[in-house]
């Protein structure tokens, strides 16, 4: 593969990156909003798991550029903080929704579903899904 088409390639991911850090932070506002207005825990979850989700964006944004530049480059310290910060975000987000499941069960505490809350979903579904076959496409 040539240098420019390489280049053009990293440029795309570095673009689908962005967008899914952009796509994940507006699922995050929206849904953390709608989970605490509407006392849906799965929505709230849902939110937060968003916003974890864009940090580790973060850290695939700067892979991208770091392998763009620096082709056998190993991971740099920037990368493996944002690794660090996803993996124990999402055991937070686990032990939180489980403390809170769990106080939910004892107060006798019903879920309902949202409106909102199936409209989120299935606008990240369909955008997730168009996500994965954009970057599956440039990754081959």
């Amino acid at each position: 593969m040539e240098s420019s088409d390489r280049r053009y390639l990293y440029q795309i991911a570095l673009w689908l990156a962005l967008a899914t850090m952009i796509c994940n932070l507006t699922e995050g506002i929206i849904a953390t909003y709608f989970g605490y207005r509407d006392e849906s825990l799965a929505l709230f979850g849902f939110g937060a798991d968003s916003f974890i989700e864009m940090i580790s964006g973060f850290g695939i944004a700067h892979m991208v550029l770091r392998i763009s530049r620096r082709p056998n480059s190993s991971r740099d310290d920037f990368e493996q903080i944002a690794l660090r910060i996803t993996g124990y975000g999402f055991y937070t987000l686990f032990v939180g929704l489980l403390l809170t499941s769990l106080y939910n069960l004892w107060i006798g505490h019903e879920p309902t579903t949202t409106f909102w809350g199936v409209i989120i979903s299935l606008i990240s579904i369909i955008l997730m899904c168009a996500l994965i076959y954009a970057k599956t496409k440039v990754g081959k």
